[in-house]
This record gives C-alpha cells, sequence and structure tokens, in this order.
C-alpha cells in the first residue's frame, strides 16, 4: 500500500471536515484511489489555540515554509480563506511542483486567471471544487460529465445564509431584520453578513461557474449583483399571489458568444424545480446543448459537506497526477 503527504492550510470548520473525513473513511478512501492519504503537516496562525479536532499537536505548524520545503508532500490544501497569503502559498506551492486543492471562492473569482496559468505552466493540478455549492460535485461534473456539451445557461441558489432568510421569511412572514438575526443566532449568518445579503458571496460563486461553463475568464467586477435587503414580506406574498417564488439566483446564459451573468432576487415559478429548495440547501441548474436540463441538490457548507468536495479533488489528483 503506497502512501500520499498533503499539506493542509488551514484548520478552520473546512479544514476540521478534511481532517475528519479522511480518518472516519479511511477504508474508503484508500479503496477508491489505492493509496493512505497522510496529512504531514497542518499550517495555522495560532499554535496554542484549542480546536476541537484530534489531530496531533505535532503536526501543526504556523511556518509554510515547512509544507513548502518538504518535497514528500505531493499536494498542499488549502482551507484557509481570503486574498493572501493564500495566494502566496498557493503560487509558491505550485512552483515546487505540488498539486493544489482550494476551497477559496474569493481568491479564484478574483485570481483564477493567473492561478490556472501557473499550474499550467508547472504542470501541476488545481481542482477547487469545494468553491462552489459545498459538497454539490457540480463543478466537476461540468469539467468532466458535459465536456462534449455546450453550456447554455446555468442559474443557482448558491448561498445558503440568503436562501434560509427568504424561506424563513415566506413561510412564516416576517421581515429581513428579524429572520437575520435569527440566523445570525443560529450561525446560519455572520456577525457581519454583507458578502451574503449583498450578494457578493453569489458573484464570486457564479464567477467560477460562469468561467468553466463557458470557457472563458469572467470578469467580476462585469457581473450584476443586487442583494436581498430590500425584499419585504408584501413582496413575497405577492408573488405566491402571481404564482412565483422571490429567491437570490446566480445567473450566467451564453447566447452565441454573449455571455451575461448576474445575481439579484428573482421570481421563479412555483412549478420550477428551483422554488422548492429551501432553507441552506443549494441547488444549481444547467442546461447543455445535447444533455438538456440537469439539477444539482445538496448541502452548500459546513464541515463535512466541503469536506467532501476537497477530499474528492485530493483523490481525484492522486488518480490522474501521473498522466
Amino acid at each position: 500500500m503506497g502512501k500520499v503527504k498533503i499539506g493542509l492550510l488551514g484548520m478552520g470548520t473546512v479544514g476540521t471536515g478534511v481532517w475528519d473525513i479522511l480518518k472516519i473513511n479511511k477504508d474508503e478512501v484508500l479503496r477508491n484511489c489505492g493509496y493512505e492519504i497522510e496529512v504531514s503537516k497542518i499550517l495555522v496562525n495560532d499554535l496554542d489555540k484549542e480546536r476541537n479536532v484530534d489531530a496531533p499537536t505535532s503536526l501543526y505548524t504556523d511556518d509554510f515554509n515547512e509544507i513548502l520545503e518538504d518535497d514528500e508532500i505531493e499536494i498542499v490544501v488549502e482551507v484557509m480563506g481570503g486574498i493572501e497569503p493564500a495566494k502566496e502559498y498557493i503560487l509558491k506551492s505550485m512552483a515546487k511542483k505540488k498539486h493544489i486543492v482550494s476551497a477559496n471562492k474569493a481568491l479564484i473569482a478574483n485570481h483564477g486567471k493567473e492561478i490556472f496559468e501557473k499550474a499550467q505552466l508547472e504542470n501541476v493540478m488545481f481542482l477547487y471544487e469545494a468553491s462552489v455549492a459545498g459538497g454539490v460535485p457540480v463543478l466537476s461534473t461540468i469539467r468532466e460529465s458535459l465536456a462534449g456539451n455546450k453550456v447554455e445557461e446555468v442559474m443557482g441558489i448558491v448561498n445558503g445564509t440568503t436562501n434560509y432568510i427568504l424561506t424563513k421569511m415566506a413561510k412564516d412572514g416576517v421581515d429581513f431584520n428579524s429572520v437575520l438575526k435569527e440566523a445570525q443566532d443560529k450561525g446560519y449568518a455572520e456577525l457581519d453578513p454583507t458578502a451574503d445579503v449583498e450578494g457578493y458571496d453569489a458573484a464570486h460563486k457564479l464567477a467560477i461557474l460562469g468561467s468553466l461553463s463557458f470557457g472563458t475568464n469572467i470578469d467580476l467586477a462585469s457581473i450584476y449583483r443586487e442583494g436581498i435587503t430590500k425584499i419585504t414580506p408584501i413582496d413575497i406574498e405577492y408573488a405566491k399571489e402571481l404564482g412565483y417564488a422571490i429567491k437570490l439566483l446566480a445567473i450566467g446564459k451564453d447566447r452565441d458568444g454573449d455571455i451575461e451573468m448576474r445575481v439579484h432576487p428573482t421570481f421563479i415559478p412555483l412549478d420550477h424545480p428551483l422554488s422548492s429548495v429551501g432553507d441552506a440547501f443549494n441547488a444549481v441548474f444547467l442546461k447543455g446543448n445535447a444533455v438538456g436540463d440537469l439539477m444539482f441538490y445538496g448541502k452548500g457548507a459546513g464541515d463535512m459537506p466541503t469536506g467532501s468536495a476537497v477530499v474528492g479533488d485530493i483523490i481525484d489528483i492522486i488518480k490522474n497526477r501521473s498522466s
């Protein structure tokens, strides 16, 4: 039995999920890729911080160079978030011929072109399934299973916080601020919810979805963006009377090379599959010119769903690295 060593950048929610999955599903991982995956080092900011994970303290380091200069580490898994130093660490790791897995939607949406070009230059793999819709395997499906299709449209509920808020407003008839406070109390929304409720998070994910679906680099600044803060219970009630639900949608369309990208609250017919996606779940609906309509549905956040996507990427790299 062979062994593949990885370096983990970050041990927050997603990093914990990755660690737990590699431990709990050790036999399944071995069966699916033919190798044992060993976390060799874990980069953290604070070595003294208490963590709810059973990783040995000897694995932790606050020095990135311990991962970078370790030639036995073949794959670097970036789950630290933010733009810097994550971008610097990824580019330096690629220069050392290390493959990369990332869950960092903001980084990829803003600097994906540079990272992809570096990966091609260094002949390493860069996979990022967890950056969109958590555990829902939509990116790998577009990249692999739909490679023979021209994707004409992609449309999705890709932010769980806003979907939870809109679902609660529709069910209980309460206003936005009341539901936001409840979502914050339950941990569904950040103390500063701007990225979610103003549509920035969804725009990042749409940039990634659009770039992959339409085969071109999407400029984040070109995406029209509008959040849900102005939606009222009356809006939702009127929509229902007309046969619609209101959802924050990320929408991308390719009309013979004319690409349209936008994020905003949208009327969806009640008989459309996306209208029934409730609470903090994600769903992505896409249309291929050969396959027709498809929809992907599942948990879009959390340690285990997102960790599942990260581990899937690690296994994919192990299986394909020799080619």
